[in-house]
Order: structure tokens, then C-alpha cells, then sequence
């Protein structure tokens, strides 16, 4: 059945003539006859009675009702995909790494959401490895992570460099020094984050070379859980700069003179994920580029 005929039909029945309707639609009327009579055999029920004037069966009737709420529904899914492809609706699966879904994006979704309140967005928040297979196998459209293991499926676009610091309790005895060194980690009860991260991976790499091995005292499930343990004094900890910007009551944040190693964070896409230009994803893309360039 093809949509177009039951266009005519719907405007032959609302008109209630095949020359008006003929007229409307840019049509000779033998194309708008023909159409009928094609749609009729589809369906193998008569619809429009011929006379002087036309009537609509009881089985045209019926056609006419639901062909109005079909056609009602393609239009909404006509305007839906040029929405989409104009940017201005869809849905885009995001996922972010903990700081970054919680110190980060909600101030650049924000403006974003403002601009397009028609495009959805769904943020899966997990650690860099198992968002890297989220993107290869399709569950999430862009992940802002840390840089991953990279294949030829993958691609990582950088965005900014993470610098860390060390979050310790305010009555702590390293707390009187301006900045800590790595050797003071020593006999030192670390919390971690129980994700094997990019963090964790250079802290714990960074202290092996300065010759301490680190006495991990509690492992975390949450990187921002990290700040309420050392508030409670159950140990220090190594989290991101942007999540000590204001350091809880009770603690205090030092900078790490011998740890130079910064954590990358960026976009990671499949290589050959198809993103047409202007659409929604696209344009969420090019606005945290954008926030990012901006700092």
C-alpha cells in the first residue's frame, strides 16, 4: 500500500470529489482514479461509491478514520527526522568516567539541554576500560574517559590533562607542609578507588618508582566516596584536582611535588561510527570540544 494513495484517498474524502481532489494535489485525474483503484484492489474492499456525488462505504469510512491517525503519525515522524538531522532532536548515549560525570559534564550538558530540550541524553557513568567496550560493541555513542587501550576500531580525541592532589585529613601530620612528596607516603594508609583506572595505574606506578610500596588500606567503588573516607580519617587519598576544589570540612588538599604525571582525558568514538554533520550528536560533540578549549 502505498502512502501516497492513501493521501489521495484522505483528500478525495475530504473534498468529496476526484477533480478537487486532482486539483489539490497537482495531479491529471485519471492518475487520482487510478490510485483509488490500486489502493481498492490492495485492500480488496470498495471504499468510494461513484455517482453524481461520491459516498464513502462503511469500509471507506472506517479506511478514512484510521488513514487520518496514519497520516497524523508519518508527518510527526517526517518532522521527527528533520529534527534530528537538523540537530534538534534524537537521543545521544554518553559515557563518562566518574569526575567527569560528576565535577564536569553537568556544566556543559546544561547550556546544551537549554538550547535542544528535545534531544535526550542518557549517561552511563563506569571506568575507562568498560565504557572502551561499551563503544566497540555499540551500547554508547561517545565516551569522556581517560586514554584507553586503542585499536583500529577506536579513536581518542584529547581534551584536557588532569592533575591530581593529595586529599588528607586537616589535623593530619602532613598537613603543615605546603607540598608533600611521594616518600611521605610511606606507613601512610591510601584509600583507592577500587576501579583499575588510569589514577590508580600512574599513583600506584609513581610510587614503586620512588621505591614505596603502598600500604592500601580501603579500596572505594567510588572515586568521589574517596573524599568522605578521608574526611571520616580513615586514610589520605590521590583524587583529581577538580573534585578538591573546595576540599570538605575537616580536610585539606596538597599538591604532589615529584608526582608529574597528569591523567588525559578525552572523547572516545568508534572509527567508523557514522556522525552526520549538524545532528544532534555531532553538535554535543563540537560543544565539549568547545568548553574545553575555553579553559
Amino acid at each position: 500500500m502505498d502512502l501516497r494513495t492513501v493521501k489521495t484517498f484522505q483528500t478525495i474524502a475530504r473534498l468529496g470529489s476526484f477533480q478537487q481532489a486532482a486539483e489539490e494535489l497537482k495531479y491529471v485525474q485519471s492518475t487520482v482514479t487510478m490510485q483509488i483503484q490500486k489502493l481498492e484492489s490492495d485492500l480488496g474492499i470498495k471504499l468510494i461509491e461513484r455517482g453524481k456525488k461520491i459516498h464513502l462505504t462503511e469500509a471507506g469510512r472506517l479506511f478514512y478514520e484510521k488513514a487520518d491517525v496514519l497520516l497524523r503519525h508519518l508527518d510527526y515522524v517526517k518532522d521527527t527526522m528533520h529534527e534530528w538531522l537538523h540537530g534538534e532532536a534524537g537521543k545521544v548515549r554518553i559515557g563518562a568516567i566518574e569526575p567527569m560525570a560528576i565535577y564536569r559534564l553537568p556544566n556543559i550538558l546544561a547550556p546544551f539541554s537549554k538550547r535542544y530540550p528535545k534531544v535526550q541524553i542518557s549517561i552511563q557513568v563506569n571506568n575507562t576500560q568498560t565504557l572502551t567496550k561499551m563503544i566497540k560493541e555499540g551500547e554508547i555513542d561517545i565516551a569522556i574517559c581517560n586514554t584507553p587501550i586503542l585499536d583500529h576500531t577506536t579513536l581518542f580525541e584529547p581534551l584536557l590533562l588532569e592533575e591530581v592532589s593529595l586529599l588528607l585529613p586537616e589535623n593530619h601530620r602532613l598537613a603543615h607542609k605546603d607540598r608533600v612528596y611521594l616518600s611521605d607516603f610511606k606507613e601512610e594508609q591510601l584509600l583507592l578507588s577500587a576501579f583499575v583506572c588510569n589514577y590508580r595505574i600512574s599513583l600506584e606506578k609513581s610510587l614503586l618508582e620512588a621505591g614505596v610500596n603502598p600500604n592500601i588500606g580501603l579500596e572505594i567503588n567510588s572515586m568521589s566516596a574517596l573524599k568522605e573516607y578521608v574526611q571520616a580519617g580513615l586514610g589520605i587519598a590521590v583524587v583529581p584536582d577538580i573534585m578538591v576544589a573546595s576540599p570538605p570540612s575537616g580536610t585539606i588538599a596538597r599538591k604532589i611535588a615529584d608526582l608529574n604525571v597528569g591523567v588525559v582525558t578525552g572523547i572516545l568514538r568508534k572509527t567508523n561510527a557514522t556522525i552526520t554533520s549538524g545532528t544532534s550528536i555531532d553538535r554535543l560533540i563540537t560543544s565539549i570540544k568547545e568548553s574545553f578549549a575555553l579553559k
